[in-house]
């Protein structure tokens, strides 16, 4: 069984810092790419920020500047720093990760975490 288990989230005002952490574990063969999705009420999930095994980032438009994304490959954690929040950034937040496991290394699959919310507000 693979888990990735998020956390860190909670309520901020505008303007308030968070960061949340994922880990991943199981019987993990290697993991590609990571990242956060988040989907607010009424709205369909949507890519906030992704990084490669190697380092490379990608953001959505409405977080670039705001949000930095990192990853710790020897403990399988992804975090994402989220500075400037703004009541718009308001969702639950899901960890991705890109993962083979030990049992079938050649294939790749996507687990999602439980998700933890974030909610900004004055």
């Amino acid at each position: 069984q693979v888990q990735l288990v998020e956390s860190g989230g909670g309520l901020v005002q505008p303007g308030g810092s968070l960061r949340l952490s994922c880990a991943a574990s199981g019987r993990i063969f290697s993991i590609n790419g990571m990242g956060w999705y988040r989907q607010a009420p009424g709205k369909q999930r949507e890519l906030v920020a992704v990084i490669t095994s190697g380092g490379s980032t990608n953001y959505a438009d409405s977080v670039k500047g705001r949000f930095t994304i990192s990853r710790d490959n020897a403990k399988n954690t992804v975090y994402l720093q989220m500075n400037s929040l703004k009541p718009e950034d308001t969702a639950v937040y899901y960890c991705n990760g890109r993962i083979r496991r030990l049992a079938s290394p050649l294939y790749e699959s996507d687990y999602w975490g439980q998700g933890t919310q974030v909610t900004v507000s004055s």
